[in-house]
C-alpha cells in the first residue's frame, strides 16, 4: 500500500522512479580509460559469462563453452550448443551449470551430470540470466524475465519489465524454494555473508540482498548510473560489478512515453531504438547521431552514449571504492561479466569482442579514484 502511494506521489511530482534524471559518474566512478587501454588476453566474438571456479575460467561465445587458461589466454571448446548460451554457474566440484536461450539449465561435471532444468516450483524457466552455485548441491537461479527469452532484453527493458524472480534449488531432490519475485530483470547473483545472496536488479539500477532465511529484500546500493550486470567476488572481501550499459536521460524519458515508445518498438528495428547498446554508433540510422555526437567527424568528447564499458569495485558493504572505464570514444563497451584471478581482473567486452586483463597490483582502487 505505502509503495502504490509512493509511486502516484512520484509520478505526480516527477520525484523518485518518475524522475527524468541520471545521477554522474563522479567519485569512485569518475570516468578514465583503464578498460580500454588494457591488455587484450582472447580475442572472441561476443564473449559472454565468464566465471572462475578456483583454477581454470569458462565463457561462452554465442553458443559455445570455452575452457580460459586464465595465465595465457588459451582457449578451447568444450561444448556446444544450436542456442544461445546465456548463463554459467561453475561449482566447487568441477560442475558447470549452463543456461541456454530456451531457459533450460543445463548440468555438466560434478555429481549432477547430465541433469537438466526446465521449471522450478511450478514455473517455467524462459530466461535463465545468472547461475550461482551455493555448494555443490544447490544452485541458485536468476529468471530475468517470466515471458520473453533473454535476446529481448531490451523489449523488457523498455516496457519496464518486472516479472524476474530468484530461486534456490536442490539439485539432488529437485525441490526448489523461491527468493525474489516481481523482479525487473535480475542479472548477477553473489554470495554474500551469512549465507545472503546478493542480486542485481538492472532495470532498477540497483543491488538488493536476500537474507539465507528468507524475507524481504534489504537495499544495499541503489541509483546506478548504468544497468547492472554480474557480480564476482573480489580479493580481500568485496566485489565487482559488471555494469553492461549506461542510463541515458533521452532513454528514459522515452520509457515514460507510450505513444511514441509504442509506435518506435513496432516500426524500427530493435538495433535503431533509442534504447542501450552493446558496442559504440557505427551507422547514421542509430539514434543520437549527426551534432549530437559528432561536429566535423569526430566524436565529441562530452557526447552522450548508449554504449559504454564500465567495471566497480565494490567493498564488503557494496559501496563504490574504484572504477575501470572504456568511455563514449571507445570499443570495449557491453561488459556483462568479469572474474578475478590470479592477481588479475578479467572482463569480457560484449560489444568489444575480447576478454581484457588488468593487472590489479598496478591499477589500485586509489588510481582509479584519480581518473588515471
Amino acid at each position: 500500500m505505502i509503495g502504490a502511494v509512493r509511486r502516484i506521489w512520484d509520478n505526480f511530482r516527477g520525484s523518485g522512479e518518475a524522475a527524468v534524471t541520471v545521477p554522474p559518474m563522479d567519485g569512485a566512478l569518475r570516468p578514465n580509460r583503464t578498460l580500454e587501454e588494457a591488455v587484450a588476453l582472447l580475442a572472441a566474438e561476443a564473449p559472454d559469462n565468464l566465471v572462475f571456479d578456483g583454477t581454470r575460467g569458462y565463457f561462452s561465445s554465442g553458443g559455445v563453452v570455452l575452457a580460459l587458461d586464465v595465465s595465457n589466454g588459451q582457449a578451447s571448446e568444450l561444448y556446444r550448443f544450436d542456442r544461445t548460451v546465456t548463463a554459467l554457474g561453475a561449482g566447487v566440484d568441477g560442475a558447470l551449470a549452463i543456461g541456454l536461450d530456451d531457459g533450460r539449465v543445463l548440468l555438466r561435471g560434478g555429481a549432477h551430470d547430465g541433469k537438466v532444468i526446465d521449471s522450478l516450483s511450478g514455473r517455467p524457466l524462459v530466461c535463465t540470466t545468472a547461475l550461482l552455485f551455493a555448494s555443490a548441491g544447490e544452485l541458485t537461479v536468476a529468471q530475468g524475465s517470466a515471458s520473453r527469452p533473454a535476446r529481448e532484453w531490451k523489449h523488457d527493458l523498455m516496457l519496464c519489465g518486472a516479472t524476474g524472480w530468484v530461486a534456490r534449488v536442490d539439485l539432488a531432490s529437485g525441490k526448489a524454494s523461491l527468493i525474489g519475485d516481481r523482479m525487473s530483470w535480475p542479472y548477477g547473483l553473489a554470495a554474500a555473508q551469512n549465507g545472503a545472496i546478493a542480486v542485481c536488479e538492472s532495470w532498477r539500477h540497483r543491488i538488493v540482498l536476500f537474507d539465507r532465511d528468507g524475507g524481504p529484500a534489504r537495499l544495499v546500493l541503489e541509483d546506478l548510473p548504468g544497468y547492472p550486470a554480474r557480480l564476482a567476488p573480489a580479493s580481500g572481501g568485496g566485489y565487482w560489478l559488471s555494469v553492461f550499459a549506461p542510463r541515458n536521460q533521452l532513454i528514459e524519458f522515452v520509457q515514460r512515453e507510450p505513444e511514441f515508445l509504442r509506435r518506435m518498438m513496432a516500426d524500427i528495428e530493435p538495433d535503431y531504438w533509442a534504447a542501450p547498446a552493446l558496442k559504440a554508433s557505427s551507422t547514421f540510422l542509430e539514434p543520437l547521431q549527426g551534432g549530437a555526437q559528432k561536429h566535423l567527424g569526430m566524436l565529441k568528447p562530452w557526447a552522450p552514449t548508449r554504449s559504454y564499458g564500465l567495471v566497480v569495485r565494490l567493498d564488503r558493504d557494496f559501496r563504490p571504492t574504484g572504477s575501470f572505464h572504456s568511455r563514449a570514444d571507445g570499443t570495449r563497451h557491453g561488459i556483462a561479466s568479469c572474474v578475478e584471478a590470479g592477481g588479475r581482473l578479467l572482463a569480457a567486452s560484449l560489444g568489444g569482442g575480447a576478454i581484457v586483463a588488468l593487472d590489479l597490483l598496478i591499477a589500485t582502487p586509489a588510481r582509479m579514484q584519480a581518473g588515471e
